[in-house]
């Protein structure tokens, strides 16, 4: 048996070389390609993107992600809302939804304190390390539900 046949391998699929699987939901196509490679550049993988809800949910569960960007403002349809139908379609067992936008935090604060996400991000601060920061700061992945 040759040399190269005796290799022991390292243990695959160690949680913490894992990337963070992350889908986003805006009806920005440009943000979510920019957003996309900025994470993905980070180390991030973004599984999936979608511009509407309906679309949102079935790929979710379709794709499992450890985390959901979800802007407030889907045009006609609210983030709140769809954040409302992740919890309901129990996503939030598996995974964290993170509400998005590019309006300042303080014009939703009491409608994200009432929301089931784990946390908002501005978009314009939106990162790897921050995500991570987040995910760190509420427990491991797949945990969501406000601290």
């Amino acid at each position: 048996m040759p040399a190269s046949c005796n290799v022991r391998l390292a243990p695959c699929c160690d949680p913490e070389d894992v990337a963070l699987r992350c889908f986003i939901v805006d009806n920005n196509d440009h943000f979510c390609v920019v957003a996309r490679d900025l994470l993905e550049r980070e180390g991030i993988a973004v599984v999936g993107v979608a511009s509407t809800g309906v679309d949102a949910l079935q790929r979710i569960e379709d794709l499992r992600p450890d985390v959901a960007l979800v802007d407030i403002d889907l045009g006609e349809e609210s983030g709140f809302d769809l954040a409302q139908r992740l919890e309901g379609a129990r996503y939030a067992e598996r995974s964290s939804v993170i509400l998005i936008s590019a309006h300042a935090e303080q014009d939703f604060a009491d409608m994200i304190a009432a929301s089931p996400t784990v946390a908002f991000l501005s978009k314009s601060d939106i990162s790897g390390s921050a995500i991570r920061d987040i995910l760190g700061s509420t427990g491991d992945r797949g945990h969501s539900g406000r601290n």
